[in-house]
């Protein structure tokens, strides 16, 4: 297997707060998922909001819309892009979210903000999310093309006048645009008479609340055709300590078709916590 390289990536989304990776996938992969897509982005409402959008549809569900989507969500450079911005700050890594969006003619450019603004927690220790946008279309800067403020992960912003020049992320499908959760970024205005589609993939800290609800996604019945990475990705695994138990262990055991009886609470724990209750557990003369 050819090892993945990923530095001159890593390298340009620390420094600039974003990349695009060309051809990183075949074409012929997103022209497949966008036809197996096309039932959703016809009958899809249009959203409301102004966040949102009033002439932009989105959905999620995307890994039991088509067997396509798992090819992106797992894509190994992207994977270990993911690994390399957010492992320091956690035990693994989770799918945020998957979700397609169809930019229609006459929508206005999107309010710039940074998806990291979801989570409460105090910002600027550590990333707490990659992104990356698949086009399903060409992207160009009339019809949509997601604008990104580079440098705004180091140096945000604190009103408008202050906010850089941005880059239109102009590409062609089969490319991927990365870019950090703490980077200013939106949709640009779509001015064209097409739709502008896209598939947006995230991944963020194993300890945060995902912005998809992946159980209710990918219940257990839908989790059962998954590989063991990817059901682990969207939920089916802890994070240690014991984060995100079903009956005190690893939910992948609703994905065992065999299971029978009850369930008893197993330690899962970081290495460092378990050598220091195994210490503990000694000194209280404990034996196991």
């Amino acid at each position: 297997m050819t090892p993945i390289t990923i530095e001159p990536w890593l390298d340009e989304l620390m420094a600039q707060g974003y990349c695009v990776i060309p051809q990183l996938l075949s074409p012929r992969i997103l022209s497949d998922l966008a036809r197996d897509l096309e039932v959703p982005f016809r009958t899809t409402p249009f959203g409301q909001g102004h966040f949102y959008g009033y002439r932009t549809k989105r959905f999620g569900s995307l890994l039991r819309r088509s067997t396509r989507a798992s090819e992106i969500v797992m894509e190994p450079t992207v994977l270990a892009l993911a690994q390399a911005v957010l492992g320091a700050a956690c035990d693994r890594i989770q799918l945020n979210v998957a979700q397609a969006i169809a930019i229609h003619p006459g929508e206005l450019e999107q309010f710039p903000h940074c998806d990291h603004d979801m989570w409460a927690g105090v910002k600027g220790a550590h990333e707490y999310l990659l992104n990356v946008v698949w086009p399903l279309d060409p992207f160009t800067p009339e019809n949509g093309a997601t604008r990104i403020y580079p440098g705004t992960h180091r140096n945000p912003p604190t009103d408008f006048s202050e906010l850089p020049d941005p880059v239109i992320t102009e590409c062609e499908p089969g490319s991927a645009i990365c870019f950090l959760g703490s980077t200013l970024h939106g949709a640009g205005p779509n001015r064209s008479s097409g739709v502008r589609r896209a598939i947006v993939v995230g991944y963020s800290l194993g300890w945060l609340k995902p912005y998809e609800n992946m159980w209710l996604a990918y219940p257990p019945e839908v989790a059962r055709s998954f590989s063991p990475e990817l059901a682990a990705l969207v939920g089916y695994a802890q994070h240690r300590p014991n984060l995100g138990n079903y009956e005190g262990q690893c939910p992948s055991v609703l994905l065992n078709r065999g299971r029978r009886g009850k369930l008893g609470a197993v330690d899962a724990l970081r290495p460092d916590q378990a050598a220091m209750l195994s210490e503990f557990a000694r000194g209280q003369g404990a034996q196991r």
